[in-house]
């Protein structure tokens, strides 16, 4: 039978809002949020009439904080985060537990494959935003991250793992230091002071 579901299909689509076709901002919910979505009404059913089961949804930091430039998949994950903990509370009682794994950068094809959604979307050349582009583009070029802030995808195991086999899962598994620092500093700094911290973070 069907014990747990873990979604983590996604992609990030970099660009200016307003540089952002509305196609483009659709393509990115239909990836990251309602193709998660279908799956969810799919193995709820076995799960419910099983009386257990565990769903364990991929987000991301930038589900908890906001980066300039990434505001489709900002979007995306802040989604994600309100779908799933509005889920937890509808299932609660029913055996089936949802849990969040919320990494930062990790060492996988994400920017090559945000480098192909930039092109395929974005025209930098009619952009106020071309100079950022250019940086974004070089950002998006380079292999692997700071040594030290990104991890291997290996990291997210033992989190996944927990969420799946133990009687209390958690509701969400932060996995870098990027990720635990900014859930600490979103409680504690003002907005206007977390902003100046993310304008210079992009």
């Amino acid at each position: 039978r069907l014990y747990g579901l873990f979604n983590n299909g996604a992609y990030g689509q970099p660009g200016a809002l307003e540089d952002l076709p509305t196609e483009a901002l659709r393509e990115q919910f239909e990836t990251n949020l309602f193709g998660w979505h279908h799956l969810i009404r799919q193995v709820l059913p076995p799960m419910l009439a099983a009386g257990e089961g565990r769903i364990v949804q991929n987000s991301s930091v930038l589900g908890l904080v906001a980066m300039k430039y990434r505001g489709a998949y900002n979007a995306s994950k802040f989604a994600l985060e309100g779908y799933t903990d509005t889920l937890r509370l509808e299932l609660a009682g029913s055996g089936v537990h949802i849990s969040l794994i919320e990494p930062g950068p990790i060492d996988t094809r994400f920017r090559a494959n945000a480098r192909e959604a930039f092109l395929r979307h974005i025209d930098p050349a009619t952009s106020r935003h071309q100079d950022a582009y250019a940086q974004t583009l070089a950002r998006l070029e380079r292999e692997g991250g700071a040594r030290g802030f990104t991890l291997p995808s290996e990291a997210c195991i033992p989190p996944l793992l927990h969420a799946l086999t133990s009687k209390r899962p958690r509701h969400r598994y932060p996995v870098t230091f990027p990720t635990k620092l900014f859930t600490v500093l979103r409680r504690l700094l003002p907005s206007r002071w977390l902003d100046k911290l993310l304008i210079k973070s992009a």
